[in-house]
């Protein structure tokens, strides 16, 4: 990867600091799996039934037009706040910060929300393809208080165990629902434009649409209901949905595929620079 496709700086190699989370997180644990992918992409389907968040980010984001690089922004914020030196997390933080000042998309409700979605998404995809005791769970919850901080959240006021997770969850659901906009995100991120090439000398479009279909499939049934139960209701005219075991079953074969892939590959250029700087051999 090239010094210039680094959103936020290349990753520092030398600094012998583990960071804001440290490789015996379960942060570091979860955000380095290949299940992360999955749960990328449930997130942005789960954050877009809130309908002014999505409304702001319809207004103010490129996202119609840029439909690759916000998905390869938010990766790489994630991973430079996880395993990046805690310097470059807290410059990473900032300059979201701003952007987020810039469009009046700072509102603490709004942040809470797009927060969660996140730790929602990356902690139940985890648990349903890998696995963790509660006790884990928790502890992940509660390493995520981390991230809210830095998003601009005051911690006191950030769900801090997997119990108070799901409150929050039951208290947001009367506020959420399908919008124009939600719809029209889901199209977008569903089925994203490529570039001609790549649509038609790769196997790029089934790939994509088998992962965001199982990606659909593992947000909660309240959500999938919201979008009319099944990808039809979305987007991609006449696929059912599936029973959670099945969507289950279908994220544990992506991960399972991914894992096969060359470790150079899998973990990503944050990882590896992390693990380089602290001395730590590949796991």
């Amino acid at each position: 990867m090239a010094t210039s496709e680094f959103v936020y700086g290349e990753p520092d190699r030398d600094t012998p600091d583990p960071g804001l989370f440290g490789p015996g997180s379960v942060s570091w644990r979860i955000h380095s799996d290949p299940s992360s992918g999955l749960a990328g992409v449930r997130a942005l389907l789960l954050q877009a039934l809130h309908p002014t968040a999505m409304a702001g980010l319809a207004a103010h984001s490129s996202y119609r037009e840029e439909a690759w690089s916000r998905l390869f922004r938010t990766a790489q914020y994630i991973a430079v706040i996880t395993f990046g030196t805690t310097a470059e997390a807290e410059r990473a933080a900032a300059k979201v910060r701003g952007v987020h000042r810039r469009l009046g998309l700072d509102d603490p409700e709004l942040l809470m929300w797009v927060h969660f979605g996140f730790v929602d998404s990356l902690l139940s995809t985890y648990r349903r393809t890998a696995g963790l005791t509660p006790a884990e769970a928790d502890a992940y919850v509660a390493e995520q208080v981390t991230a809210a901080r830095l998003i601009g959240l005051d911690p006191a006021t950030v769900p801090s165990t997997t119990a108070e997770l799901d409150a929050y969850l039951a208290s947001v659901r009367p506020t959420l629902g399908i919008t124009p906009e939600a719809r029209e995100g889901a199209r977008f991120i569903l089925l994203p434009p490529m570039r001609n090439d790549i649509r038609w000398l790769t196997p790029a479009v089934p790939a994509w649409a088998g992962l965001a279909a199982t990606a659909f499939a593992l947000q909660p049934r309240w959500a999938r209901s919201m979008y009319g139960g099944g990808l039809g209701g979305v987007a991609l005219g006449g696929i059912p949905g599936v029973t959670d075991w099945q969507a289950t079953l279908a994220a544990r074969g992506w991960r399972t595929a991914l894992m096969a892939l060359p470790e150079s590959i899998r973990r990503g250029p944050h990882v590896a620079a992390a693990e380089q700087r602290l001395g730590l051999a590949a796991a």
